[in-house]
């Protein structure tokens, strides 16, 4: 046991000692509970970037023309998905805004099943990274204002995320991936 010396004056000396058992067991117990939260923490994260679309990677050389991006503007009782190249606008679609309510006592969350429809129609028909050997995705950029709640914008980037596609690998193999990557607009 660890002992500690107080010192003791003329009278007696006193030596007093601490039990650092309890301490070890807290400090084990801490130690297992931050790896656990760090295993769960990297294993529910969503691909996104805060890349500029067509900033990243090549310049002028490269792309002649801006892609196209959908931009998924979250308003109070509806969506706008619009399909922008550039600054010119191709489409727009307005989607309802009808949370489902998912979970059990306690923990519910909010999905947008009819905005993950939506997304994922829009994609369809006008997503430009969709054969298999393009393992790039197409680009979707989130805006909304500071008062939208934290689980409106986790369903809003579930509703984002729900469109997947198969790609090729190098090694011949096939792979599921998002058809979008998500992105925050900065206002």
């Amino acid at each position: 046991m660890a002992g500690v010396d107080v010192g003791g004056g003329e009278r007696r000396a006193r030596n007093s000692e601490i039990n650092m058992i309890p301490f070890i067991d807290l400090l084990m117990v801490t130690i297992a509970f931050l790896l656990i939260t760090a295993v769960w923490v990297t294993s529910s994260r969503l691909k996104t970037s805060a890349d500029v679309p067509a900033a990243a990677g090549c310049g002028e050389e490269c792309q002649k023309e801006p892609l196209r991006t959908m931009h998924v503007h979250v308003g109070e009782d509806r969506f706008n998905l619009v399909w922008k190249q550039g600054a010119t606008v191709l489409s727009e679609v307005s989607v309802p805004k009808r949370p489902v309510e998912i979970g059990g006592a306690g923990a519910t969350a909010i999905r947008y099943r009819e905005l993950g429809e939506a997304i994922r129609r829009e994609w369809e028909r006008s997503g430009e990274h969709r054969a298999p050997s393009d393992r790039r995705a197409d680009q979707a950029v989130l805006h909304s204002d500071n008062k939208t709640p934290f689980r409106e914008l986790v369903a809003v980037l579930d509703a984002i995320n729900a469109p997947r596609r198969t790609v090729l690998l190098e090694d011949g193999r096939s792979a599921e991936m998002p058809a979008f990557l998500a992105t925050f607009s900065a206002r």
